[in-house]
Formats: C-alpha cells, sequence, structure tokens
C-alpha cells in the first residue's frame, strides 16, 4: 500500500493543519504513506467541499485512503465512489443530519473504519450507528464529544490499526 495517499478533509470550524489532522499525518507517515490534507476554510457548502476534493483527487496519482472528520467524513464518503479508493476513516461523519437526510453519501466498496463519541451533540450517535450499520463499516464508539480532542491517542491507535489492516489486506 505504500503507493496510496492518505488525503485528509477536516470539518467545517477547523482547518487543515488542525490537532487530529496532524497527530493522524504522523501515523500514516510512520506507514510510509503520502499525506495531503485539503483546505476548505471559508466553504461551508458541502457540495462545494466535494468539487474541491474531488478536483483534487482527480489531478493527483491515487490509489486513496480517505481521512475526514465531520462533514469532512461527508466529502470524503461522496468522493469514495468516483476516485480510487483503497479505504476510508472517519470520525463522527455527518450522517442522516436534520433536514438533510437524503444527501447522506453512499460510499464505495471499501474498508471503513468510523470513530464517534457517545457524548456528540452535533452528530446524534445513532446517526453514525445506522450508517455503519448499512455499509458494513467497523465502528468504535468512544467517551467523547463531536471533537473527540479528549481523545487524539486513541482516534490514532484505531488509525494506526486500520492501516495496519489496509497493508496487510486485512481490512
Amino acid at each position: 500500500m505504500s503507493e496510496a495517499t492518505v488525503v485528509f478533509s477536516h470539518g467545517l470550524d477547523s482547518t487543515p493543519s488542525g490537532t487530529k489532522i496532524i497527530a493522524m499525518s504522523a501515523v500514516a507517515r510512520r506507514h510510509e504513506l503520502a499525506v495531503e490534507s485539503i483546505d476548505y476554510q471559508g466553504m461551508s457548502d458541502p457540495a462545494q467541499r466535494v468539487a474541491k476534493l474531488l478536483a483534487w483527487c482527480r489531478q493527483a496519482p491515487g490509489p486513496f485512503v480517505l481521512v475526514g472528520s465531520s462533514l469532512g467524513a461527508h466529502v470524503s464518503a461522496a468522493v469514495s465512489s468516483q476516485v480510487p479508493t483503497r479505504g476510508m476513516f472517519l470520525l463522527a461523519p455527518a450522517f442522516y443530519m436534520p433536514g438533510y437526510e437524503q444527501y447522506t453519501p453512499v460510499p464505495s466498496v471499501c474498508p471503513i473504519s468510523i470513530v464517534q463519541g457517545w457524548n456528540d451533540d452535533v452528530v446524534l450517535p445513532q446517526n453514525v450507528v445506522r450508517w455503519a450499520a448499512l455499509y458494513k463499516a467497523t465502528l468504535q464508539l468512544i467517551d467523547s464529544d463531536h471533537r473527540l480532542q479528549d481523545s487524539i491517542d486513541k482516534v490514532c491507535e484505531y488509525f494506526d490499526l486500520f492501516l495496519t489492516r489496509l497493508k496487510s489486506g486485512a481490512a
């Protein structure tokens, strides 16, 4: 899997160099993977974000491991079926949001791992459980909130395990 690029998509109120992305980038580099982080600052429209990630992936050599947080997870899942995707690692994915349920993406058939906080009051855990069950994703429900800031070490452990399994073909 050394030829894959890990592509990070941050959430609505985050940046391409947020704490979680910096920590997970270090994990990806230990796996000798290239890392990119797309900048969506100032873009609140999910369709614009999807178009930006899709355009970036189409000009870059694949395959990709798409990693997203909240709205970034929604964007990653939406793009996954349109580019060569080896796997997806999603944090507190914005799925089945009130008023936007019909926009919840259908992902590529690939390994998917999700980390979701039980105490998330932005993306309800039951929404993520529903999506994970539908697409047979691995789901880690942890004692954290939407931002998962108090659980970055745990998120990185799960990300490391996910990349190890992808590399071995066991994911």
